[in-house]
């Protein structure tokens, strides 16, 4: 699963189509790679007391993975750095074999999103943002950055969005799916105008540091229900922003679901419609039933793609949803990359096919 068993060669002949890739990790090689980018009074700060997340433990992760940074066993750089760290290295082994026209890079990890100290965020934040331009975008015309933003302090974040707006190097905006609050709360309504104003989609990516476990239980035993369980934070999150009334205030706003699956959304909408249908009464400011309002404003990324045990069921999910909804996304370097040789099943015209690997993402995000 994790392992790159064929030639390079051969995979690029297999995918044939020319694809954009909506979820690649970028890592930095070591912690002072941000220091050019960053104010030395927050590099002195994180120095002497650390990043302090908004974990339910001390520090670091409470599932380690079997490989660092949850990454494929053959992405380390050949010349040292962690997975993900090396461009040419990403070059290599994926974007020009797998011919990745376009990549949106989403970084994670100690990127001030999660962070208790507001203003270490928001520097953070910047900082992040600056690198992404000048050790990625700079260097490779086919990447664009997400504009990271310090979401628990939305006027921060509206700074920083407003900062970028205009600049082709950012395709989006980028949220975690595990916050303080749900997302549909008035509290992060200025980040969602900001970003309709700056012409940006908005993606929200799994995982994250709300202070809170996955599931409202408490924390799992096993990082098996952490990686599975993590779809029910992006379900919480997408159930807020349709109660709350996000679109139907911000019509315009366009949401994406990075790295969630998306087999669960018809069921959700269909078990959420019904109760609206009966309880709507509760929520006047909603004119239309749930569903219209995700088929209208949410994409959703293909990795995790949910594979079924009959190819057919999965095809009647992605028909529900709508062909033009899904983005293709690998999760490059991380153990579930999805080879674009092999993500898709047989099925759809090739007009749906071309849609979902390329076509969706250029209109979404207004790349050529």
């Amino acid at each position: 699963m994790n392992v790159q068993n064929r030639p390079l060669a051969e995979t690029a002949a297999a995918s044939r189509l020319s694809v954009i890739d909506c979820d690649i990790h970028p890592a930095r090689r070591s912690p002072q790679e941000l220091a050019p980018f960053l104010e030395q009074r927050w590099q002195e700060h994180a120095a002497q007391f650390g990043t302090g997340r908004r974990l339910g433990y001390l520090d670091g992760v409470a599932y380690p993975k079997g490989q660092p940074n949850a990454a494929r066993r053959d992405a380390c750089p050949p010349e040292g750095g962690p997975p993900g760290s090396s461009l040419r290295f990403m070059q290599a082994q994926h974007l020009d074999p797998n011919g990745v026209a376009f990549a949106i890079l989403n970084p994670l990890g100690a990127t001030g999103q999660g962070f208790r100290n507001l203003d270490l965020a928001a520097a953070y934040a910047r900082a992040v943002n600056d690198w992404q331009v000048a050790e990625w975008v700079a260097k490779d015309a086919r990447l664009r950055a997400s504009v990271v933003v310090s979401y628990e302090d939305p006027a921060a974040a509206v700074a920083e969005i407003d900062r970028r707006a205009g600049d082709k190097a950012f395709a989006q905006v980028l949220l975690l799916t595990r916050t303080a609050e749900p997302l549909g709360q008035r509290k992060y309504w200025p980040i969602y105008e900001a970003a309709v104003r700056a012409g940006l989609p908005i993606g929200i990516h799994a995982f994250g540091y709300g202070g809170w476990p996955m599931n409202p239980g408490g924390w799992p035993s096993y990082y098996i229900e952490e990686m599975t369980g993590h779809a029910q934070s992006a379900q919480s999150q997408l159930v807020s922003l349709l109660l709350e009334g996000v679109f139907e205030r911000f019509p315009a706003l366009r949401v994406i679901m990075v790295e969630a699956g998306f087999a669960w959304a018809p069921a959700l909408l269909w078990r959420l419609d019904k109760h609206w249908a009966r309880m709507r009464a509760e929520t006047p400011h909603l004119t239309r039933l749930p569903s219209e309002y995700a088929r209208q404003n949410v994409w959703w990324t293909t990795q995790p793609m949910e594979e079924a045990e009959r190819n057919r069921h999965l095809l009647d999910v992605i028909g529900w949803l709508g062909w033009d909804r899904l983005l293709f996304a690998t999760d490059y370097p991380h153990w579930d990359f999805d080879n674009p040789a092999e993500v898709l099943p047989n099925g759809g015209t090739e007009a749906q096919r071309r849609g979902l690997f390329r076509g969706n993402a250029a209109a979404l995000f207004g790349l050529a």
